[in-house]
């Protein structure tokens, strides 16, 4: 049997595609110059092909239409790709979630304004590594001289850095502080974080840095709103908005989808009553328009809420 999912790929793309363009035109939207959704949104549902639940049932199968269109939306909006290996898909429960790599948190960070390098590193026993605080009473990295012979070592922690032209801001965390951090994940990515300790122990410590930068910056609420709920989409089950609006209306991301339900179902019907006259047709695309151009008018898609990483 077809997925019935996987069939409405253009329909699904296409209306993150219009939500996006809407958000460039109304609240100064800015994607990254060489991105391209179109090709990234595609290049997502390639990747969603093979994603399965832990009984191993197809995403697209098991999870919520509002969930994927709420994932690929806050993809797009930090400008990211599953080609470049910035983000991947999890199934949880009959909802899907985008996460970021730590590619992908150093690639989003980067767009955020006056922000020249970011970078994190883990720490091994052994490793010669001092921390101290300059004039501000701010925390800085003082000295870290890794060794080829400490690879193989315990990660006894890690650090992150965002150098802005402001200055310089540090993260630290000691390897109890990042072992809660993943606690609280309940079990969500046991088996990445042991398989791929050093990128998650690295993604970890700068998914925290990048809160606490993001939560003191001007950038957009979008983009900013954007990093911080997937940042929080693997601690947290409560929701809340990605992209806040500017007035009272505000329309669920079910919403969304009913009112575009509502417009195949009104084309349809149409169709039906219209027989051969030419008259009725283009009532009928009169009808359909007008509901596909309700789905963005006042509304915003809400995906997952998210706690400190």
């Amino acid at each position: 049997m077809t997925n019935q999912v996987a069939e409405q790929q253009p329909k699904l793309t296409d209306l993150v595609l219009d939500r996006v363009k809407e958000m460039q035109n109304t609240q100064d939207l800015s994607l990254p110059k060489n991105y391209n959704a179109s090709n990234a949104l595609n290049a997502a549902f390639l990747e969603l092909q093979k994603v399965q639940d832990r009984n191993k049932r197809p995403a697209l199968d098991v999870c919520t239409r509002d969930s994927i269109v709420k994932s690929l939306l806050d993809m797009t909006l930090q400008g990211l790709s599953p080609a470049k290996d910035q983000c991947y898909f999890i199934v949880y429960g009959n909802e899907l979630q985008m996460q970021r790599s730590y590619f992908g948190t150093v690639a989003a960070v980067k767009r955020l304004d006056g922000v020249q390098k970011v970078r994190a590193e883990v720490v091994h026993q052994d490793d010669v590594f001092e921390i101290g605080s300059n004039e501000d009473m701010e925390l800085i990295v003082k000295q870290f001289t890794p060794s080829f012979e400490n690879q193989d070592k315990s990660i006894i922690g890690a650090f992150a850095m965002i150098k802005t032209d402001k200055g310089t801001d540090y993260t630290v965390m000691t390897k109890k502080e990042i072992d809660q951090s993943w606690a609280q994940t309940r079990q969500k990515n046991n088996k990445v974080q042991q398989n791929f300790s050093q990128e998650m122990a690295k993604r970890t410590v700068l998914n925290r840095a990048a809160k606490m930068f993001i939560n003191t910056s001007d950038d957009s609420d979008l983009l900013t709103g954007a990093i911080n709920d997937t940042t929080s989409n693997e601690y947290d089950d409560e929701r809340r908005d990605v992209t806040p609006e500017s007035n009272e209306h505000q329309q669920t991301t079910k919403e969304l989808l009913d009112g575009f339900n509502k417009s195949q179902k009104e084309k349809a019907e149409g169709v039906k009553e219209s027989g051969n006259g030419n008259e009725n047709k283009e009532k009928a695309s009169e009808e359909v328009a007008d509901g596909q151009t309700e789905l963005f008018d006042k509304g915003t898609i809400k995906p997952a809420n998210e706690a400190d990483a």
